[in-house]
């Protein structure tokens, strides 16, 4: 059974060098991260706030914490001070809040919107129309402690390769598209364990994995 370390540096040698690597380490122990970072791994994701909260308090400050599950909005003045990156976000009214939390904290947090891309019901995000009315809204300038960095898209979990190439390419393309219209947008998030090779062909520069670094993951109810 192969360990943390090489499972990260069999990753690591496979993705091109502009690519990021989120280590998606939601449900895992303190050790199994710390074992990530000795490995030299410092950009980790977590998708519940109070498990992010334990565990930056637990391990060493130079880690980058991404956020990378459905955000609710109450729960954001819990990570204000030292979230990295917030890959969910889906509404202009969560857009507000953490504009809001961030400021108390003299801080501008880096935002993704999430686009809809699955076909899957389940899956959150927002309409490529309403990324763009976003985008172009009086109302985002007025917000000064956010940046939107870029767009994150969740594929369909499923094995046809049809589907998930027409998934990541279309928001690929919506990408590159406003990218002209806004040069602040760079950071493209698509791809986890069981498609990040695809979705760096349709140009993913982050990618989430989880599984293939920790292992099957432990379902906490």
């Amino acid at each position: 059974m192969t360990g943390i370390k090489d499972n990260l540096q069999k990753i690591k040698s496979s993705l091109p060098k502009h690519v990021t690597l989120v280590a998606v380490s939601k449900t895992k122990p303190v050790s199994d991260l710390q074992e990530a970072y000795d490995a030299g791994q410092r950009v980790f994701g977590e998708n519940k706030i109070q498990e992010m909260v334990a565990k930056y308090d637990a391990l060493p400050k130079d880690i980058q914490w991404h956020m990378i599950g459905h955000l609710q909005s109450n729960k954001v003045k819990y990570m204000a001070h030292f979230v990295d990156l917030i890959h969910g976000v889906d509404s202009f009214k969560t857009l507000k809040e953490i504009d809001k939390q961030a400021k108390k904290h003299g801080r501008v947090i880096n935002c993704l919107l999430q686009a809809r891309i699955a076909k899957e019901e389940t899956k959150f995000g927002l309409p490529f129309e309403e990324i763009e009315e976003i985008l172009a809204s009086d109302k985002l300038k007025e917000l000064k402690n956010i940046k939107i960095v870029g767009l994150m898209g969740m594929a369909t979990f499923t094995d046809n390769q049809e589907q998930l190439q027409d998934e990541f390419s279309s928001l690929s393309n919506f990408f590159s598209k406003n990218q002209k219209n806004y040069p602040d947008l760079q950071t493209l998030s698509m791809g986890m364990s069981g498609d990040y090779q695809l979705a760096i062909e349709n140009g993913s520069n982050m990618v989430r994995i989880g599984s293939s670094i920790f292992g099957v993951r432990n379902y906490i109810a």
